[in-house]
């Protein structure tokens, strides 16, 4: 324990007595040593709490999300926000019956959830191009609320997984893939 404070820095001499911490300034360098434990032992129970629901998560990472409520009836339809850049970059986990919207892979508390028995609609968005980024590709999910959650990525294979792990988990079809009454399907 001494040699902590023989760091560089600290006021700590040896035997001779030259110069040594007074006992206001060994408790406070014990207090803040205290401190980091303290911080050290959350942030290691944060680590095991995020891995548990990753280890048990059936898919997991970071997509880029915009939240849209559809229109009631009577209202005018929405204003074509393409050129809106509101895209924010959300982790994602969908964990049992539920998708959870994390704003950091780190977060203990996500900021909302969507139970899969409320999701009454997934399917493919068209792809786009925003200056200096590439081509998204995207997806959104409905809710028997109204509340549209539109997701992109930039890579093809992220939203298909995505796609088909919602649509497996919550037992809807996309209205592409809606069957029409001759056989074939509805594009």
């Amino acid at each position: 324990m001494l040699n902590l404070f023989s760091l560089r820095g600290l006021p700590w001499t040896g035997a001779d007595g030259q110069q040594k911490l007074t006992a206001a300034e060994l408790e406070s360098l014990r207090s803040e040593l205290a401190d980091i434990e303290e911080r050290e032992a959350h942030m290691k129970a944060r680590l095991e709490h995020i891995d548990g629901i990753l280890r048990s998560a059936r898919l997991s990472g970071y997509l880029y999300i915009r939240t849209r409520w559809t229109a009631l009836p009577g209202e005018p339809a929405p204003i074509d926000d393409t050129k809106i850049n509101d895209w924010l970059p959300r982790f994602i986990v969908l964990h049992g019956q539920c998708i959870f919207f994390y704003l950091l892979s780190t977060d203990l508390s996500p900021q909302d959830s969507t139970l899969l028995s409320d999701v009454v609609e997934v399917g493919s968005l068209p792809s786009f191009t925003r200056e200096d980024e590439g081509t998204r590709y995207s997806f959104y999910i409905l809710t028997r609320q109204g509340l549209r959650y539109e997701c992109s990525h930039v890579s093809q294979i992220q939203v298909d997984t995505w796609l088909s792990a919602l649509q497996t988990g919550c037992k809807v079809v996309s209205e592409s893939d809606v069957l029409v009454p001759n056989g074939s399907s509805k594009k």
